[in-house]
């Protein structure tokens, strides 16, 4: 079977599609994955090391005016460039997994006469899925209140897609090295909000300093402040622009700090990982602070909001949960019983019945 995957950009568009192309492999080593993305991507650095083969279009968002003219301009190339790709790779279906490089390859798909299917990691579709919902196949969603922007007959609430890493991670005896350790990260392109205000606490954190290892993914822009502050101040820390391998993170990971992106969230309950989440304020219509709740509900997290976020409030929570490991493991519990591990088997079952 020949499977396109479209999409990307970010990790919460690209991570999905990866955990859907695993399980096609999963199911027969001679499934034959193409993505279709970006050269801007994220899906431009990770792929080819996981040995998934990449088509890049010249496409842009529509968003602001000057974005909108040069979307516009390049959508009549980007839909010649996608039936290209699709003619001489043949697929059986289309998947597109979010972010402005699916649209044109799916609607080129659909055009094509060739099954079609989207996924939609958020309750708040984008307007891509939005626009490509009207003609796709099916149409696979995370929450159940997605239903209502989307034809019933056509939408299946699957759950977000998470990598079959991450659900390994849980049953793998847990290799802690002997400290308190903070994973830490703003989704794949770091938040600067996060980052400083983790510095901010370092000044509390002293009392505690030895026994806490940090492990900090702070994007691009803030990898030299935030590594040579943590080295003045003498923390053990490790301190990357990007973590490929998130599932190991995770595993070895006493307490998260991160934003409440739908693939975040979805890794985070798939690992039963406790968490102090910080929802980016600016998400359409603040989507990231309902699935931050969700959580909150569970008792599976806390949340800060970004308004009420400085040094000493983030690290008096870090000082609850170091003091109270009781806590977290409650949080745990309560975190894995949210995970959806048949989310790309549901998928998959759906996109096969679509072809056979």
């Amino acid at each position: 079977m020949k499977v396109i995957i479209a999409g990307g950009g970010t990790g919460g568009h690209l991570f999905p599609g990866i955990a859907i192309a695993e399980e096609f492999l999963k199911r027969d080593q001679n499934n034959n994955i193409l993505f279709i993305g970006t050269e801007r991507g994220l899906e431009k650095r990770i792929l080819g090391d996981l040995g998934f083969k990449l088509a890049t279009l010249d496409v842009e968002g529509i968003k602001g005016l000057m974005k909108i003219i040069g979307a516009l301009i390049k959508i009549p190339g980007s839909l010649v460039q996608s039936c290209k790709l699709i003619r001489e790779f043949r697929p059986d279906v289309v998947i597109g997994v979010g972010g402005y490089s699916s649209g044109p390859v799916v609607m080129a798909a659909h055009f094509m006469s060739i099954k079609t299917a989207v996924a939609e990691q958020n309750a708040l579709p984008g307007i891509t899925n939005r626009i490509l919902g009207k003609f796709v196949d099916r149409i696979f969603i995370t929450f159940s209140e997605t239903k209502d922007w989307f034809a019933v007959t056509k939408t299946i609430v699957s759950g977000n897609p998470v990598r079959a890493a991450f659900f390994a991670g849980v049953k793998e005896p847990e290799e802690k090295a002997g400290k308190f350790t903070l994973l830490i990260f703003g989704g794949s392109q770091g938040s600067h909000a996060i980052n400083i205000t983790v510095l901010d606490a370092l000044p509390y954190l002293e009392g505690i300093r030895t026994n806490l290892k940090i492990v900090h993914q702070t994007g691009g822009a803030d990898l030299k402040i935030v590594s040579e502050t943590y080295q003045s101040k003498g923390f053990d820390a490790h301190v990357l622009p990007f973590i490929t391998d998130m599932a190991s993170a995770y595993r070895y990971s006493d307490l998260l700090i991160c934003r409440a992106g739908a693939t975040s969230i979805a890794e985070v309950t798939a690992c039963g990982k406790a968490s102090i989440l910080i929802p980016f304020p600016y998400a359409a219509n603040d989507h990231q602070t309902k699935n931050a709740e969700a959580l909150v509900k569970a008792g599976a997290a806390v949340l800060i909001r970004e308004a009420e976020l400085d040094g000493k409030k983030l690290a008096e929570a870090i000082h609850h949960f170091y003091r109270h490991p009781e806590i977290i493991r409650k949080m745990e519990i309560k975190s894995a019983s949210l995970g959806n591990e048949k989310a790309a088997s549901d998928i998959v079952d759906v996109c096969i019945g679509m072809v056979m």
